[in-house]
């Protein structure tokens, strides 16, 4: 049996490590402020230098933030952490050719599908109101979300052939309907996907010789996708979502 030769880590790695494990478990809560180098230093017997390197590499991965340059570090919220390794790494396979640009299109299409659909699912079957006798009530964050989805889709029906401005409504509209479905895990995983191939997207638009006539047609199927999860119809919602992500990218490709 062949063993591989032991390699000492890095000191600076070894401190990230538990600071790292001490914020995931727990230890260091959302909020709560980093020890100070001076006293990080003393803790663990190392340089400032490494002390540094060790925080520089929690700020890289998201677990420790700072209001402005003289801040100190803190924890961020959960829902304050960054997809950007996520997307990060899509990206750097993308252009590597690891991962096609067309699976990526499948896998965004396959998890906001999922989302509208579980969006839609949440909606209360109950009486319509009197004052909105168009939109079924829902639950109370599902709502909240869904109305931000249609002060987007009212936003996209005023841009004309602004392509700038209608790619900022349209990320705004369909991160609203995929957190609309409450499901965390689905929220982070779809905005690092779509963030990796939104360039290509929006490329795409901005080439066609006649963007105002494409944009209302998006449009249209925004607001054909909000109905359905608004009234409740997971199938048609996901349905409509697949026609208009896969036949954007397919009429564009």
């Amino acid at each position: 049996m062949a063993f591989s030769e032991v390699v000492r880590s890095p000191a600076y790695e070894q401190v990230a490590h538990q600071l790292r494990e001490a914020i995931l478990d727990g230890a260091l809560a959302p909020g709560d402020e980093l020890p100070a180098e001076r006293e990080l230093c003393a803790q663990f017997g190392v340089s400032r230098t490494t002390v540094r390197e060790a925080l520089r590499a929690l700020q890289a991965q998201g677990l420790a933030v700072a209001a402005g340059p003289t801040a100190p570090l803190r924890v961020p919220p959960a829902r304050d952490l960054s997809t950007g390794p996520l997307r990060d790494s899509l990206v750097h396979l993308l252009r590597l050719g690891r991962v096609p640009l067309a699976d990526l299109v499948e896998l965004r299409c396959a998890l906001e599908a999922a989302a509208v659909a579980a969006a839609a699912t949440r909606a209360v079957a109950r009486p319509r109101s009197a004052a909105s006798p168009a939109v079924p009530p829902t639950t109370d964050d599902a709502a909240d979300h869904l109305a931000d989805a249609r002060a987007a889709l009212a936003e996209m029906r005023i841009v004309g052939d602004d392509v700038a401005a209608f790619e900022a409504a349209d990320v705004r509209f369909h991160v609203a309907l995929v957190a609309a479905s409450g499901n965390e895990a689905l929220q982070l995983v779809m905005l690092a996907v779509r963030d990796s191939v939104s360039a290509h997207l929006r490329d795409a638009l901005a080439a066609l010789p006649a963007p105002r006539r494409a944009i209302a047609r998006l449009t249209r199927q925004h607001e054909a996708i909000l109905a359905a999860v608004e009234a409740g119809d997971a199938r048609d919602a996901e349905l409509l979502l697949r026609d208009h992500v896969m036949g954007f990218y397919r009429g564009n490709a």
